[in-house]
């Protein structure tokens, strides 16, 4: 029974935490990551099965629920409820980007032609392989090396940030901004 009300009791205290949030108070994400952060982590854990996107969907869930917490209603819900679902769909998000991420074992611009291949066929993906390298050495050395972490070595966002010591932000951004100055220069 005391186990019962102490649950409550939190699940009360986050919803108030929320309800902050929807008014802009910042220490009230941060109580509610200092409540649950752990445990969110876990359950992202079990179903990424990977501690880097666990993370990765952990940060993405309190980016969401700062920025959703006025859609957050008690009377439609729990506010643990409504924290675990954002967590749970973020993880799916995840999940399902990486299923449909392909990774190569063999180096860009490696390419084997087969019989079937005609010489026109061949001299095309070979230039764009070398038009691929061009482009790449356009870049500056530590945002191409994000780039080849991230398609080459098929390493996560969340991978290369802790890999590299870096803001989860900042790797977003420069990949993002690196691709599209190699859509350019290849386009």
């Amino acid at each position: 029974m005391a186990g019962d009300m102490a649950q409550h009791a939190k699940a009360r205290l986050v919803e108030d935490d929320l309800l902050a949030c929807a008014a802009g108070e910042k220490s009230a994400l941060k109580r509610i990551y200092d409540a649950e952060s752990a445990r969110m982590l876990g359950v992202a854990h079990r179903l990424l099965k990977r501690r880097a996107l666990a993370e990765e969907a952990v940060q993405d869930a309190f980016v969401l629920i700062w920025r959703h917490a006025t859609r957050f209603d008690p009377q439609r819900g729990a506010g643990l409820t409504w924290i675990y679902a954002i967590l749970r769909n973020r993880s799916l998000s995840i999940l399902r980007d990486e299923k449909r991420t392909e990774t190569r074992d063999d180096p860009i611009g490696e390419f084997v032609a087969s019989d079937e291949d005609d010489p026109e066929t061949v001299m095309a993906r070979l230039s764009d392989a070398k038009a691929l390298h061009a482009c790449l050495e356009t870049l500056q050395a530590d945002r191409r090396g994000m780039v080849l972490l991230a398609f080459v070595q098929g390493l996560t966002h969340g991978e290369i940030a802790g890999k590299l010591s870096m803001p989860l932000g900042t790797v977003k951004t420069w990949i993002r901004r690196s691709l599209i100055t190699l859509r350019a220069c290849l386009g």
